[in-house]
């Protein structure tokens, strides 16, 4: 049973097709007769949507394309497996398994997070019960970071890079008028503020920077905020912000429940996560005398081809390699994680970790690296993402606009 499949799953990233490309071209170097790609992830592949990659692939510069295409090539979800004893999971379970026996698959990849991981977990744990041979290794990604085990995740850096470069342009937008202006921007992370903290680097050069961040790792207070930036603007009339969409009240509720937006719930559980800036900026805009402005990054960070950066493609690519070589090498309900060796030369390799230590766990920044004020980064945090930005690898572009390979 050597073939492989593979699939994508949670929030797409400007990277993962390169971690796609990374699994693709390590199973066919050591002989894979098929390489299976799961439409829409495990929910598809339940469904019976799959496609041999073997027949789509044929050409380097599919391959090269498909690097630099952001977005799930292969689709994505975010579909939740039963756990492994309760009602009806046994049919769920054997139905996968059973159609991995009809296409001889002996490795399984699943590219994703924390969700993607408790899949991972469970189908290992399942194989194990019914004495499956099938390799299951999960490939790291998404650009909130928050994998533990993992120095970084594929997916950060290049939204990190978007989120600097945005960060420097709208400060100098705000600052042309003169007048008293406050303009907040939401960033993405439900519990972890990786990305928001990545506004810290648009400090880096000429910029002064972002006048205040607000991470979800800090407990929030709208009177505390309010008062913040009426001090800040008494000394500079624009004032620009960096806050999570993910930022809770002292009794746990989102800033963003405050507002009268609907927040629909995911197969995991998860609030969708939207009106934080534009409650936050009418709260100031009613009680300091200033003009106010919203601004949603929202998917934008998520999959911005043309801003991604070469140490993260490069990254994505070879943790795909290394899970391919892992699992012919016979490992099993693991996961591929980065393991940093120094900064300065930055110099990052591959090591493995048991599923159990990443399934539905989070990585949260640490808060020795937020100052006392809790509104900037510190050194350690510039010192961590600066590496993660460097470098580009343009899309190819084709009449002015970027070339992606066709999907699906």
């Amino acid at each position: 049973m050597k073939n492989v499949i593979v699939g994508q799953s949670g929030g797409p990233t400007s990277v993962i097709n390169s971690s796609l490309a990374g699994v693709f071209e390590a199973a066919r170097e050591r002989g894979a007769e098929h390489v299976y790609g799961m439409r829409n992830g495990i929910q598809g592949f339940l469904e019976g949507r799959y496609v041999d990659l073997m027949g789509i692939f044929t050409k380097a510069i599919d391959i090269e394309l498909l690097k630099r295409t952001p977005s799930s090539y292969l689709g994505s979800c975010r579909y939740k497996l039963p756990e492994l004893f309760a009602d009806g999971a046994k049919e769920v379970y054997d139905s996968i398994f059973e159609k991995l026996e009809e296409l001889s698959v002996g490795y399984f990849f699943y590219i994703g997070g924390n969700d993607s991981m408790d899949t991972i977990g469970k189908l290992s744990d399942y194989g194990k019960e019914i004495g499956s041979k099938i390799r299951f290794i999960g490939v790291p990604k998404t650009i909130d970071n928050d994998l533990t085990v993992t120095d970084h995740t594929p997916g950060y850096g290049s939204a990190a890079k978007y989120i600097g470069v945005v960060m420097k342009e709208i400060i100098r937008d705000a600052t042309v008028y003169g007048v008293n202006y406050v303009t907040i921007v939401e960033i993405m992370g439900r519990n972890a503020g990786w990305l928001t903290a990545a506004a810290a680097l648009a400090g880096i050069g000429e910029n002064e920077g972002v006048d205040m961040i607000c991470l979800p790792e800090i407990t929030f207070d709208v009177d505390r905020f309010v008062e913040k930036v009426r001090r800040m603007q008494e000394k500079k009339k624009s004032i620009v912000i960096a806050v999570s969409e993910g930022v809770k009240l002292a009794d746990g509720r989102y800033v963003c429940e405050l507002s009268d937006d609907v927040h629909a719930e995911d197969a995991f559980g998860h609030k969708s996560l939207t009106g934080t800036a534009r409650y936050l900026a009418n709260v100031v805009a009613e009680r300091l005398d200033t003009k106010t402005r919203c601004i949603e990054l929202s998917t934008l960070q998520r999959c911005a081809g043309h801003l991604t950066s070469r140490t993260d493609i490069t990254e994505a690519y070879q943790v795909g390699g290394a899970a391919v070589k892992a699992a012919f090498e016979g490992h099993t309900g693991e996961m591929v994680a980065l393991k940093r060796i120094s900064d300065a030369p930055y110099q990052c390799t591959t090591e493995l970790h048991p599923i159990s230590e990443v399934a539905n766990l989070e990585k949260k920044v640490p808060l020795e690296w937020i100052n006392d004020d809790h509104t900037q980064m510190k050194k350690e945090f510039i010192n961590y993402a600066y590496p993660l930005i460097q470098a580009e690898l343009t899309p190819m572009f084709v009449g002015g606009l970027p070339q992606h390979i066709n999907e699906l």
